[in-house]
């Protein structure tokens, strides 16, 4: 269409973008509108949010985040901190547009690179990162149906959970969330996310965000914050104490999620991205959960490789084992300077 053009999100597209998100097959609930205003609160960081439109009718979106730092590098994301993004459009032609102006946005802020994190391939002539993969899964309408799709060995764990007599509560908060959460990024020697980013995700997407809690004899001992988006149900960032193991807590409080989800009306369970070779990796394969690749494609400016900053990179290793003997107020105190460059 002749009159396509890209322009800037307004405040007052607000709106039609999160109608877009709604409407259009490639979104997900990382393309909502409310993550430019969870970004910049949370974390300072500059947000380039671009909407292709004609006729004043949107028909493409593209939300884009900047982060510099002097030990971290330039980079230009869609969008950092979540696990999907890229371009979404209706038409050819707004992709299209989309894309030349990201990348001209790049070229013009001399980032060391511009990342798109799409689940399916788009540039397939650009460096990728084939580390991640996704897990996603439809579930059945009926509630016990579920629970019989669970293979044998994690069903007998999540039925351990429920003899134990752990129950499952909604909270109102992060509070109960976030003392989990951050105990357990320590006990893996990563810093955590700063406790003010959680309470924004709950005040911005409001009851699409959810925090469930497993409590026994009143202790919280498992928690998880999750999204829900369309027919989805994403647990998106989890926490357990070290007594959840031996009460086969974890398994417990996805099954509830599940039940819960599905007496919603969810039809698809998205357990989320995990790194290839890693304990989540498995656990979510022990669920009957098959791995879908994720494309986080790169178009490199000034930078001459794929950056690499994640736990598993060997150079980390001796700042995972200093991280971890640090006292838990330290951690939380300290953490979030460093996590909030990293996306």
């Amino acid at each position: 269409m002749s009159n396509l053009s890209v322009r800037a999100m307004l405040p007052s597209d607000a709106a039609n973008w999160d109608a877009f998100v709604e409407r259009c097959a490639d979104t997900t609930f990382f393309h909502r509108s409310g993550w430019k205003e969870v970004i910049e609160r949370a974390f300072g960081h500059r947000t380039h949010f671009l909407l292709a439109e004609a006729g004043g009718k949107i028909e493409g979106i593209l939300p884009l985040a900047e982060i510099k730092h002097f030990l971290f590098g330039h980079s230009l994301s869609s969008l950092p901190f979540c696990v999907y993004g890229g371009i979404a459009a209706e038409s050819e032609a707004a992709h299209g547009l989309l894309d030349q102006a990201a990348q001209r946005l790049a070229a013009n802020l001399e980032v060391d690179h511009l990342e798109y994190r799409n689940m399916r391939p788009f540039h397939e002539d650009w460096p990728t990162k084939d580390i991640y993969v996704t897990f996603r899964k439809e579930m059945d309408p009926d509630v016990d149906q579920n629970m019989k799709n669970i293979p044998r060995k994690q069903r007998a764990m999540v039925r351990s959970g429920i003899k134990h007599g752990l129950i499952s509560e909604l909270d109102a908060d992060v509070d109960r969330f976030f003392g989990v959460f951050a105990d357990n990024m320590l006990r893996h020697g990563t810093p955590a996310l700063p406790k003010r980013y959680f309470e924004l995700l709950m005040e911005v997407f409001g009851r699409n965000c959810e925090v469930l809690s497993v409590t026994k004899d009143n202790e919280v001992v498992s928690s998880v914050l999750s999204f829900y988006f369309k027919d989805e149900v994403l647990p998106y960032y989890a926490g357990d104490t070290l007594k959840a193991r031996s009460l086969a807590a974890n398994d417990f409080k996805y099954w509830e999620l599940m039940r819960r989800a599905c007496e919603k009306g969810c039809r698809i369970f998205d357990y989320g991205r995990s790194k290839r070779g890693t304990g989540s990796f498995d656990f979510k394969k022990n669920w009957g959960f098959e791995p879908e690749p994720l494309h986080y494609e790169y178009q490199l400016h000034r930078s001459k490789k794929v950056p690499d900053q994640n736990p598993l990179n060997p150079k980390y290793q001796l700042f995972i084992r200093a991280w971890r003997k640090l006292p838990l107020p330290v951690a939380n105190h300290i953490g979030p300077y460093i996590v909030k460059n990293l996306g």
